[in-house]
């Protein structure tokens, strides 16, 4: 290999966007990332600055922190049947919130956003509080649609992954990457104004309040529960819902200005 040619190469690898000569390492942050108000909401080491619904800590059981991922223990399938949702210890109103995941052959999963922990669950069937089940707020569904029964439940596909869980369905020609690959969730909250976005395209945007919205909750399980998703401010959520469920990279940014996204 010649002088000229060697120079070149190196020129090349300087010129090399970082993303391209070497990836930011998992929950890190970019200096452009820093730069424009994100922030980490779990560190990928502990369990800091992540609670139980119901209680000032972090489960005991049914989590796994290990290689830089947050991991839900496979249970029998049941909502928070192990060892139960987590959420941030923080609350949020306006958002834009993003979360890597992958899920295991038909698994059950979600991301929920305004999570009211003083809430009681619902019964999944009759939609009445329950004793024990999932904390009520907002849900990014994460499903193996294949393979997973409830994808061919409630309506018009809105049990399917992406979708606002039960009331509006994700976009068909969402593109979801395959088992045991890691898939790229975003939610954008701006006032009454919210997007789902999988793998870098959007897949659902909604207006909480309107009356589409409204009629949707009344169609739903989640019709008993007043104002259901219209309050003002709520946790983040990650679902134990039985499943072995991976996340990481979770990352948030809030407007710093009014109006701003």
């Amino acid at each position: 290999m010649n002088t000229t040619l060697l120079l070149n190469l190196a020129l090349l690898c300087c010129l090399l966007p970082a993303s391209a000569a070497d990836p930011a390492p998992a929950n890190t942050l970019t200096d452009a990332e820093q730069a424009a108000g994100w922030r980490l909401l779990w560190d990928g080491q502990t369990s800091n600055g992540w609670r139980t619904p119901k209680a000032d800590k972090f489960p005991q059981m049914g989590w796994e922190i290990k290689d830089g991922a947050l991991t839900v223990q496979p249970g029998d399938g049941g909502e928070s049947s192990g060892g139960g949702d987590i959420i941030t210890k923080e609350g949020f109103s306006k958002f834009e919130l993003l979360v890597d995941f992958k899920f295991t052959n038909g698994a059950n999963s979600g991301i929920k956003y305004f999570v009211q922990p003083d809430l009681k669950p619902i019964d999944k069937v009759t939609g009445k509080p329950a004793a024990s089940g999932s904390a009520i707020g907002l849900e990014f569904q994460i499903l193996d649609d294949l393979r997973h029964p409830d994808a061919k439940l409630g309506r018009n596909g809105n049990r399917t992954i992406g979708s606002l869980y039960d009331l509006i369905p994700a976009a068909t020609t969402k593109q979801v990457k395959p088992i045991g690959e890691w898939n790229s969730a975003r939610i954008l909250v701006a006032g009454n104004h919210v997007e789902h976005w999988l793998n870098g395209a959007k897949i659902l945007d909604y207006e909480r309040g309107s009356r589409e919205y409204r009629k949707a909750v009344a169609e739903s399980k989640f019709k008993n529960i007043p104002e259901f998703g219209e309050w003002a401010d709520g946790h983040i959520l990650l679902q134990d819902h039985g499943n072995r469920v991976s996340f990481r990279n979770i990352k948030i940014r809030v407007p710093r200005l009014h109006g701003d996204r």
